[in-house]
């Protein structure tokens, strides 16, 4: 046991690296529910039947008819949520204390990928219970990609293996959430820690005063176990008192109202509702991504040290852009839906412009003058302003998320009460 914790742990490791507010855990805690995760799934194998004309009677009877079914795929569908919370979590952690450059750099891209990847376990879960939740919040998703210009509508048919959803979906959906995604999750975990540990562990800021080594066991591991067994018992009491969600089996000529995307996805559905497909379900992702994966490689002023937000500067800057960014958020929602929409007062305009372009271009105008008049004041490093950047998009997604999943209602319509 010992060999086996130094193979994931140095002998000796910086006492202020282990102190539970550098990192809260959360990566140890993405790795605890990544194998809770494999073997719940496992579990499960055993009783589910990937066609749709058994998919949906065998999760009943797991439910009702296998000691503790109902149990252990509550666990099975919270991990996967918290999975997600939490590798979110993490991703944020990671860049707010700046270790995403210099030789980190490739490992925050494999961590991306990691983000990506998660999703895209819960997606293909998501569809397996063949119940009228999954299969409309499916079918809206992959609608979704049919928007993306030229190949949108190419890749959708493949991926679910044509026009509508079918048996062929629910196989390829199996094949993937059980054995492809996973094995990939889990080549790519161990490169990820393993990079982790050749760049030296987690970031701390350097201090005038040479760093206190204190053993790896029992300072670090003793502090990983209760924060495993804290999460367990969290994890556990979740799952007792909320069952994972079941409605009746899919009806493919009976649609939900209001139909939503998964929880995760509420936000890009959400923008689909303001911005023109073309933006919202391809512009604006790509260009996000685009500007998560890029931000290891801009030429920075100074050398990243573990320190929180950068600086007193970067954190009070971050707390306004946060504020000014879900105050442009939940203003142009509002805007849209009561006040002024621009595709139909520019109805003889083509929508690509009155409900894409313009509406960008507006988005635009306020972050430019937002940034020129007030953050350059501060007479910000290019770190800072990358960090403000960042806070802007992730606000602004948080915002769409919520509103989409718990203020839409039916047919989409905007609800001051909560709609789960």
């Amino acid at each position: 046991m010992r060999n086996i914790l130094l193979h994931l742990h140095p002998q000796r490791v910086n006492e202020s690296a282990i102190r539970f507010n550098r990192t809260f855990g959360l990566g140890g805690m993405a790795a605890l529910l990544i194998f809770g995760q494999i073997i719940t799934g496992i579990l499960l194998r055993f009783y589910y039947t990937p066609i749709p004309a058994e998919a949906y009677n065998s999760v009943m009877f797991t439910k009702t008819q296998v000691l503790f079914g109902q149990f252990i795929r509550n666990i099975h569908y919270w991990s996967g949520v918290f999975l997600l919370l939490i590798a979110f979590l993490h991703f944020l952690r990671v860049f707010f204390t700046g270790a995403y450059r210099n030789e980190r750099m490739i490992n925050w891209l494999f961590g991306l990928v990691l983000l990506i990847l998660v999703v895209l376990l819960n997606f293909t879960g998501y569809l397996l219970p063949w119940d009228q939740l999954a299969y409309w919040a499916i079918t809206v998703s992959t609608n979704i990609i049919g928007y993306i210009p030229l190949v949108g509508e190419s890749i959708r048919t493949t991926i679910i293996s044509g026009n509508e959803l079918n048996a062929n979906t629910l196989r390829t959906f199996f094949t993937f959430h059980t054995a492809v995604l996973p094995l990939l999750l889990i080549l790519i975990v161990f490169y990820h820690f393993w990079k982790v540990r050749k760049a030296g562990g987690v970031l701390v800021p350097k201090t005038q005063e040479p760093p206190v080594m204190v053993p790896v066991m029992p300072n670090l591991v003793f502090k990983e176990f209760i924060v495993a067994l804290v999460l367990i018992a969290v994890l556990f009491t979740f799952s007792a008192l909320f069952n994972a969600p079941l409605l009746e089996k899919a009806n493919p000529s009976y649609s939900l109202n209001p139909t939503k995307a998964p929880w995760y996805f509420a936000g890009l559905q959400e923008l689909l509702m303001h911005f023109h497909p073309l933006f919202a379900a391809f512009i604006i992702p790509v260009g996000v991504l685009a500007f998560l994966a890029w931000i290891p490689f801009f030429k920075y002023d100074t050398v990243p040290d573990g320190q929180w937000f950068i600086s007193e500067k970067g954190k009070k800057t971050s707390v306004s852009t946060a504020k000014f960014a879900a105050i442009i958020t939940l203003s142009g929602i509002l805007f849209n839906e009561y006040i002024l929409n621009f595709e139909v007062l520019l109805s003889p305009v083509p929508a690509f412009i009155s409900n894409g372009i313009l509406p960008v271009l507006i988005l635009i105008g306020f972050m430019s003058a937002y940034y020129k008049y007030y953050l350059k004041n501060f007479n910000m490093k290019k770190e800072e302003l990358v960090q403000a950047v960042f806070v802007f998009f992730i606000v602004a997604f948080i915002v769409l998320t919520l509103v989409g999943v718990f203020f839409r209602g039916k047919d989409m319509a905007l609800s001051f009460l909560w709609n789960v």
